[in-house]
């Protein structure tokens, strides 16, 4: 029978929900680290060129290993490659906030910590699920994803609280990404049906500890925390912005002009 989803939408059961969940876990990965590594050869600094180069790095080697157990499961011949470079748009279901153009710096690292502040609290979680081979990755890639949190939030801090430009366009990210960051916390019919696989997460939890980890680093960048409102959502179930489709067709047209070439 059909589950009640986010604000009362109804959402059909999955044939695998194990198989769906991991491609969240997965997209969102991947698509951040696709929209990183658009800085590389262009960040303010050398320094920052090169880190925000290995963060995204680190992000498609965790895509990497999520889309493989995935397509694993699956059973239907997908490998890693095949569900990066050979989804529509439609069928990706990455949250809304990783797939919005890059921007400026402050967009960039504004974004980051917010993401990287959630993916830490969700990773520490998964890490602790019964199904060894879900906590096995997670344990994993939680270690490089808490550098990633740590470099972020310091990064938040030098930008709020650094020149008067600074300031302004880190508030500014801060109030254009808020309305997309409910999302990560939804809680869904695949989330009830990944219990079964020993997949226990209680959202509500990591949503108030994200919060509270939020307002902190937000308070010592001297930035304001902005008013909830309407929040932005549909990544999950494959309803994205249009800038999806045009990273994804930027992302995708080297293994899709030369299908089955290897090097």
């Amino acid at each position: 029978m059909s589950g009640t989803g986010v604000a009362g939408v109804r959402v059909e059961p999955v044939a695998n929900p194990l198989v769906e969940y991991l491609l969240r876990l997965g997209d969102d990965r991947l698509v951040l680290g696709h929209r990183l590594s658009e800085w590389c050869g262009h960040g303010p600094i050398l320094e920052e060129d090169i880190a925000i180069s290995n963060i995204a790095l680190d992000l498609v080697g965790h895509a990497s290993a999520l889309l493989a157990l995935a397509g694993e499961l699956e059973g239907d011949g997908r490998t890693e490659d095949t569900l990066a470079y050979f989804r529509e748009a439609v069928a990706y279901r990455n949250t809304l906030i990783v797939e919005l153009p890059k921007g400026d710096f402050a967009f960039t690292i504004v974004r980051q910590f917010l993401f990287d502040a959630y993916s830490v609290l969700l990773l520490d979680a998964l890490s602790r699920a019964t199904n060894e081979r879900v906590a096995a990755i997670a344990a994993k890639c939680l270690k490089e994803d808490k550098y990633h949190l740590r470099h972020s939030s310091e990064w938040v801090v030098r930008l709020g609280d650094g020149t008067e430009e600074s300031h302004a366009r880190a508030q500014r990210a801060l109030d254009d990404l808020w309305r997309f960051t409910a999302e990560m916390f939804d809680h869904d019919a695949v989330d009830a049906a990944v219990v079964d696989d020993g997949i226990v997460v209680d959202h509500e939890a990591i949503a108030s500890r994200w919060r509270a980890m939020v307002t902190d680093v937000v308070q010592r960048a001297t930035l304001s925390l902005p008013v909830d409102g309407a929040m932005r959502r549909g990544g999950r179930r494959g309803r994205h912005t249009e800038h999806l489709g045009h990273m994804l067709a930027e992302m995708q047209i080297v293994a899709r002009s030369h299908p089955g070439a290897t090097w």
